[in-house]
C-alpha cells in the first residue's frame, strides 16, 4: 500500500533525539549546515512520492514504508559508497543518518530489508514492463527544485563520458557459448526437455554437468575450436525445435549464436565466425546482456558508458543536470542533444554554450541545437589537408599542401544518395566532399578561433567524473545490467549535488558571518569617534 511521508516530523518528548541531546552534540545535531539537514532539506523534502504511487495496490498487503524514506537510503548507500548492511547499520543507529532520512526519534521504525529490496524490484520491472524510468524522474524533479532554490545559472553547461565496467566476470569465448547454453538447459522444464532430439539428450546431459575451467586447461586451441563448432551446431537445432519459445534464456541463446557463428549457405554447415567479424554490441555475458565491449586509448571495458552533465557558471554553484547510461560502445556524441534538452527543462533556461571535448564532435548536433554553440577541446581525426569554403552555393577547396585553389563541381544525385556531395579534378583522380566534411571544416575553424580560456572551461567536469567513480573497484560497479547500473549512477550523481550545496552554504554563511563581523568592527569604530 502507498504511504505518503510525513514531510515535516517533529520531534516527541521523551524520543526525540533533540530532546536527549544536550551541549556541542546538540549543536551540531540541529546544525543547519551540517550534511545531514541539508540533506533532509534538498533532497528527502524535494522527492515527490506521487511518482511510484502506481506501484502500489491500494487496499492490499500492509502499509509500506514511505518512498522518500525508501529513495533517500538509495541515495546515501551510494554517496557513502557501503554495503547493504552497512546502510542498514547506519540508518538503525546512526542519528545524523537517521535524521537525513526524516527518523527524527529514537522510536521511529527503519524500513526492513524486505521492504526496501521490494520497493527497488518493483522501479526495476516497472522499467522494463513501461519502459518509464521513476529514478530519473526523481533525480529531475530533485534537481530542479535545487536549482530553483539556489538560482542556478544554466546557460552553459560542461559534460564528460566514462566507460564503467560491468559486475561479471571475462568469459573466453567457450565459457560464454558454453554457460548460456547451460542456463537456457536449466530453463527448461520436463516437457520441454523431452522435445530435445534424441541424439542430442547425452549432449545436454554432458554439457551440464561438465566443468568449464577442467576442459580450458586439459585442451588445447583446435581441440577448444572443434567443441565450439560442436556447442553450435546443437544450438542451431535448439533454435530451430524451441522458436516458439518468447522468453529471456531463448532470445539469448539465439543472440549468442547469432554473434558467435555463421552458416554457410551452400552447405549449411555452422561455423565459428571470425573473431574480427565479431561486433563490439555481442553479449559479453549471459549474466548482463546489455552490456558491449569498448577499447577506448588502450583500455578495454565490458559494460557501460557513463554521460555526466553540469552547469559550468562562474564563482556559483553548479549542479549536475542529467545522467545518461548506455552500452560502452554507445559514442559520446550520442548523449549531446537529449543531455542538453534535459538541462533546459530542469534550469528552465537556454543552453546557449557546451563544452565538450572531441569525444563529442558530430556536426549534425550543431543542426539539433541552432541556439547552443558546441565548443570542442579537442576534434576527431587528423586535419584535412583541403580547406573547403562554401559562398553563395559554390563550394571552394583550397590543397593546403600545393596551395592549389579549385572549385569544385556538383556530383549527380540518384534515389540512394544520403545529400549533395561535390568534388574536384586532382593528379590521383576525383576527391568528393559531402555536407558533413563542410561542417567538421567549419567545425575546426571554430575550434582554432577558441581562445585557451574557453577551452580550459570543459576541464572541472573531469572532477565530477572522478568523484562519480572514485569509489568503484577495479572500475567495476557493483551492479549488473544496464537498469541497475544507471540507478547507481543517479543515486551517486544526486549525493554529489547533495555535498556541492552543502559546501555552497557552509561558505556562504561563512562569508555572512565574516562581513556581520567587520561591520560590527566598523561601528563600535564610529561610535568611539563620536
Amino acid at each position: 500500500m502507498f504511504q505518503e511521508t510525513n514531510r515535516n516530523p517533529s520531534a516527541e518528548l521523551f524520543s526525540g533525539v533533540s530532546n536527549i541531546l544536550v551541549g556541542k552534540p546538540l549543536k551540531d545535531y540541529l546544525d543547519p549546515k551540517k550534511w545531514h539537514n541539508q540533506f533532509r532539506e534538498q533532497v528527502f523534502k524535494n522527492i515527490d512520492e506521487k511518482v511510484f504511487k502506481k506501484l502500489y495496490s491500494d487496499g492490499h498487503g500492509a502499509p509500506g514504508s514511505s518512498a522518500a524514506t525508501l529513495v533517500s537510503m538509495m541515495v546515501i548507500k551510494e554517496l557513502q559508497g557501503i554495503s547493504d548492511k552497512q546502510l542498514f547499520e547506519q540508518c538503525r543507529y546512526n542519528l545524523l543518518v537517521r535524521a537525513a532520512i526524516g527518523l527524527v526519534n529514537l522510536t521511529d521504525n527503519v524500513p526492513v530489508e524486505s521492504t526496501y529490496y521490494l520497493f527497488r524490484k518493483r522501479i526495476y520491472d516497472y522499467w522494463v514492463e513501461t519502459g518509464t524510468d521513476l529514478l530519473s524522474v526523481v533525480f529531475s524533479d530533485v534537481t530542479q527544485s535545487q536549482a530553483f532554490t539556489f538560482k542556478i545559472n544554466g546557460e552553459q553547461v560542461r559534460m564528460d563520458s566514462k566507460n564503467i565496467g560491468s559486475n561479471i566476470a571475462h568469459l573466453s569465448r567457450y565459457e560464454l557459448v558454453h554457460t548460456t547454453l547451460r542456463m537456457f538447459f536449466k530453463s527448461l522444464d520436463k516437457k520441454q526437455l523431452r522435445n530435445i532430439p534424441k541424439r542430442y539428450k547425452e549432449s545436454v546431459q554432458e554439457i551440464s554437468t561438465e566443468k568449464v575451467q577442467q576442459i580450458l586447461d586439459m585442451e588445447n586451441r583446435e581441440q577448444i575450436s572443434k567443441r565450439l563448432e560442436y556447442l553450435g551446431g546443437v544450438i542451431h537445432k535448439l533454435i530451430q525445435v524451441f522458436r516458439h519459445l518468447t522468453d529471456k534464456p531463448y532470445e539469448l541463446l539465439k543472440r549468442v549464436f547469432e554473434d558467435q557463428y555463421i552458416i554457410e549457405q551452400e552447405t549449411q554447415i555452422v561455423k565459428l565466425r571470425p573473431n574480427a567479424q565479431i561486433k563490439s554490441s555481442s553479449v559479453q555475458s549471459p549474466h548482463d546482456p546489455d552490456s558491449a565491449y569498448r577499447n577506448k586509448r588502450g583500455k578495454a571495458v565490458k559494460g557501460y558508458n557513463v554521460n555526466v552533465t553540469e552547469t559550468a557558471s562562474e564563482n556559483s554553484l553548479n549542479l549536475i543536470t542529467d545522467v545518461q547510461v548506455e552500452a560502452a560502445n554507445v559514442n559520446d556524441d550520442e548523449f549531446m542533444v537529449s543531455a542538453i534538452q534535459a538541462t533546459e527543462k530542469i534550469t528552465q533556461q537556454t543552453v546557449t554554450k557546451a563544452y565538450v571535448d572531441g569525444g563529442f564532435q558530430n556536426p549534425e548536433n550543431e543542426l539539433k541545437l541552432p541556439n547552443c554553440d558546441i565548443v570542442l577541446t579537442g576534434l576527431k581525426g587528423k586535419k584535412s589537408r583541403y580547406m573547403l569554403n562554401q559562398k553563395d552555393g559554390i563550394l571552394i577547396v583550397t590543397d593546403t599542401k600545393s596551395e592549389k585553389v579549385y572549385f569544385a563541381q556538383r556530383a549527380s544525385r540518384n534515389k540512394n544518395s544520403s545529400g549533395q556531395k561535390w568534388y574536384i579534378e586532382t593528379e590521383q583522380g576525383r576527391r568528393y566532399f559531402d555536407e558533413n566534411a563542410i561542417r567538421s571544416c567549419e567545425q575546426r575553424k571554430v575550434f582554432e578561433s577558441r581562445t585557451e580560456e574557453e577551452l580550459n572551461k570543459r576541464n572541472n567536469v573531469e572532477a565530477t567524473i572522478f568523484h562519480l567513480a572514485c569509489e568503484l573497484r577495479h572500475n567495476k560497479v557493483r551492479y549488473r545490467g544496464k537498469i541497475k547500473t544507471k540507478f547507481w549512477a543517479l543515486c551517486r550523481c544526486m549525493g554529489i549535488n547533495l555535498v556541492r550545496i552543502t559546501k555552497f552554504v557552509q561558505d556562504f554563511l561563512l562569508k555572512i558571518s565574516i562581513l556581520l563581523l567587520f561591520i560590527d568592527r566598523d561601528r563600535l569604530k564610529i561610535a568611539s569617534a563620536g
